[in-house]
C-alpha cells in the first residue's frame, strides 16, 4: 500500500467551506479536458485538489498526463476487491449485512494516485447495474465515497462524470454543491444541459453554472442565451482554441501558455474559488 501525502493547504481557504463541483454534460463537449484544466489550474495556485474520474471510459489520467506505466498501474476503485470488502463486510467470514454507507475518508490515501504536488487523481470505475439502483458492494462504495464528498481532505473535490447525472444520482447531489453543466453551442447540446440543470436543480444542488466550450467569436453569444433560459447561476464560456486538440489528450502542454483557453479557465477557477469561499 502506497501512502499519498497530502500538500500544505492554501492559507486563503482554511476557515472556508472545502470546494466540491460535479462537471457534467453531453457526451464529447469536452468535460474531461475541462476537469484536467481546473485541477491543474487550482492546484498551481496552492489548493490542494482531488480529481475523480466518474467516467466508466476512465480517460481523466491521460488528460491530465498520466501515461505509460504510470497509468497502467490505476486500478480503478471499484475493481479493488480487498478493499471493497472491508469497507461494505462482504468479506470471508462476514455474516450476509452489508454496510450500505461504509466510512472511506481514506479512500484517497489507499486508492488515490499523485499526479503532482498539490493534484491527486482517484478513479472510480465501472459498476455493472449501476443505473437499476443495484445493491452491490461495488455501487455502495463508489456512491459512498461521493456522497461523503465534503468528508476527504482536499481542498477541491472535481468529479468528471459520463454523459448525465444518473450514474449515482442522489450521492452526487449529496456531496457535491456546484455543478458546471459544460455544452457546446448546438441547440442538441444545451437541451441536454438544460435537462441537466433541471435534474441538478431537483437533486438539491444549489449553483448550476452553465460552461459553452468551443465559442468562436461573440456572434452567438446572445444565441446561447436564450438557448440556455433562466435556470444556470451563471454562464460562462471557452473559445474554440486549437491549442487543445493539438496536444490531446493532455492538457500539460497548454499550463503556463498564452492559449485562449487557460485564460478563460482561469477566470472560471477564480470564479469557483471566490463563490465557494464566500458562502
Amino acid at each position: 500500500m502506497t501512502t499519498i501525502p497530502m500538500a500544505a493547504s492554501h492559507p486563503g481557504i482554511q476557515d472556508s467551506p472545502k470546494i466540491r463541483v460535479v462537471v457534467t454534460g453531453k457526451g464529447g463537449v469536452g468535460k474531461t479536458t475541462l476537469t484536467a484544466l481546473l485541477a491543474h489550474t487550482c492546484a498551481g495556485q496552492g489548493y490542494s485538489v482531488l480529481a475523480v474520474d466518474g467516467d466508466p471510459q476512465q480517460n481523466l489520467a491521460a488528460t491530465l498526463g498520466l501515461y505509460g506505466d504510470e497509468a497502467a498501474a490505476i486500478v480503478p476503485l471499484a475493481e479493488r476487491s480487498d478493499y471493497i470488502a472491508e469497507k461494505t463486510g462482504t468479506g470471508p467470514g462476514s455474516r450476509g449485512l452489508m454496510v450500505l454507507n461504509p466510512d472511506t475518508a481514506d479512500v484517497v490515501e489507499r486508492a488515490g494516485t499523485i499526479v503532482d504536488v498539490r493534484l491527486r487523481l482517484l478513479v472510480m470505475g465501472g459498476v455493472k447495474n449501476a443505473g437499476s439502483g443495484c445493491l452491490c458492494p461495488e455501487y455502495s462504495l463508489l456512491a459512498s465515497v461521493l456522497r461523503n464528498a465534503r468528508s476527504l481532505p482536499d481542498e477541491i473535490v472535481l468529479l468528471d462524470t459520463p454523459a448525465g447525472l444518473e450514474h449515482f444520482g442522489r450521492a452526487v447531489a449529496e456531496g457535491f454543491d456546484m455543478a458546471l453543466i459544460v455544452s457546446d453551442g448546438s441547440y442538441n447540446a444545451m437541451t441536454v444541459a438544460r435537462d441537466l440543470c433541471r435534474l441538478a436543480k431537483e437533486s438539491g444542488i444549489r449553483d448550476r453554472v452553465l460552461i459553452v466550450n468551443r465559442v468562436r467569436g461573440t456572434t452567438r453569444l446572445q444565441h446561447i442565451r436564450t438557448l440556455a433560459g433562466d435556470s444556470f447561476s451563471r454562464v460562462f464560456t471557452l473559445p474554440d482554441d486549437p491549442c487543445v486538440p493539438r496536444h490531446e489528450p493532455s492538457v500539460v502542454p497548454l499550463l503556463g501558455s498564452d492559449c485562449p483557453v487557460m485564460a478563460a479557465v482561469k477566470d472560471l477557477a477564480g470564479s469557483i474559488i471566490a463563490e465557494r469561499a464566500g458562502s
